[in-house]
């Protein structure tokens, strides 16, 4: 990989990674706009742990709090406590749906489902759900403390619709918050919380090939250092933007770039490609 390469793709996969987008789907278009194969699904995990670990330095004070919280309330029964550990509780919930759901699905993403139609339509979907919250849906002002864990189990279900080539991970979880009741920040807040436990535990499949060197033989070690590097930079962006995005602006932005995107997909690529996602 060319240094030039190691940048665009960190670039992409640091904007996109936590947008309602699609991150696979731009990566996807980014290896066929540029004539590029992707090294293989180590150096994807490798990717996304840049952009977890820009997610863990930016809520690094919400991540203690809710750890802190969750150990101190099995002594102190305090009212903040108790919130802290329910919040740990129902990130738990979630994960732990979507790491069994995903397991069960992985099987049925056949290559039919790895094709530009397939992606486009669920870019499409993507798109519609986007509008559908934002202009059919009264949003409600539940914060953390009204949670319930009938939240963190629709939008662990939500989050393994990111199976399927094409749905956002980030978007999936953001659309079922939004539709269980929480406000904006919380749901937002709890996406990105969300992510940290569900990439690290894909991260370990990553592990063998950066301990044996497979990653640093197909990439190159100054391409692989400085594509983290850049994931990181614009992942850490991405986060920043899109909070500030949110607080003064809509959703359905993004659902008209879904929509592009997916007519761009759809008719730019061969309909019979099956794209290697992994």
């Amino acid at each position: 990989m060319s240094i030039i390469e190691a940048i665009i793709i960190g670039i992409v996969q640091g904007i996109t990674e936590f947008l309602p987008i699609s991150s696979t789907a731009h990566i996807v278009i980014t290896q066929f706009l540029f004539d590029y194969t992707f090294p293989g699904f180590g150096f994807e995990i490798f990717l996304h742990i840049a952009s977890i670990l820009a997610v863990i330095l930016y809520f690094r004070k919400d991540l203690l709090q809710v750890i802190v919280g969750f150990f101190s309330y099995f002594k102190d029964k305090s009212e903040e406590n108790r919130i802290q550990f329910m919040f740990a509780i129902y990130i738990i919930v979630a994960t732990g749906i979507t790491g069994v759901l995903g397991l069960l699905l992985e099987d049925l993403v056949g290559a039919q489902m790895k094709t530009p139609p397939f992606i486009a339509g669920a870019l499409i979907i993507t798109g519609t759900f986007l509008i559908i919250i934002e202009r059919f849906f009264v949003y409600k002002d539940r914060t953390v403390k009204d949670m319930t864990l009938k939240d963190s189990i629709i939008v662990g279900l939500g989050q393994t619709l990111a199976v399927f080539p094409g749905i956002s991970r980030s978007g999936a979880t953001l659309i079922t918050a939004l539709f269980s009741g929480l406000n904006k920040e919380t749901a937002v807040r709890y996406s990105f919380l969300l992510s940290i436990p569900v990439i690290l535990g894909t991260s370990v499949l990553a592990i063998g090939d950066l301990l044996d060197g497979t990653l640093v033989e197909q990439v190159g070690g100054l391409p692989l250092i400085i594509s983290f590097i850049v994931t990181f930079f614009f992942s850490w962006l991405g986060i920043i933007w899109l909070i500030d995005f949110l607080k003064r602006s809509k959703l359905i932005y993004f659902a008209f770039y879904c929509f592009a995107l997916a007519i761009f997909v759809f008719f730019y690529f061969d309909h019979n490609m099956i794209i290697d996602l992994e």
